[in-house]
């Protein structure tokens, strides 16, 4: 339960961050009429912001994939290991799944 709550949380500020991306992007397109020194320092903050968090989005995409990677190899791992109880485990939720189904 927990994971999926963090997961969904990651997902969450993924989205969030993506959209902040967005704006950002579009701001410094408005920003395109502003004339003189004080228009182009604004842009070269903004590109600068967007620079930054491009690259925290994609720090956090390969982390997210890293452990993910991670949660696959574990899984392998475990049922290479222990097949039967793999074979059982899935056995039961499926059993469990059917029953569910059927009562619907």
């Amino acid at each position: 339960m927990a994971r999926k709550k963090t997961a969904s949380n990651q997902d969450e500020l993924l989205n969030e961050f993506q959209a902040l991306v967005r704006d950002t992007e579009s701001l410094l397109q408005q920003s395109a009429n502003l004339a003189g020194d004080q228009g182009e320092a604004l842009r070269d903050q903004i590109r600068n912001s967007l620079d930054r968090a491009r690259s925290t989005l994609h720090s956090a995409e390969e982390a997210v994939m890293e452990r993910g990677k991670a949660a696959v190899d574990a899984t392998e791992g475990y049922v290479q290991t222990h097949p039967w109880q793999s074979i059982s485990i899935a056995a039961g939720v499926g059993m469990l799944l059917g029953m569910l189904i059927t009562k619907r």
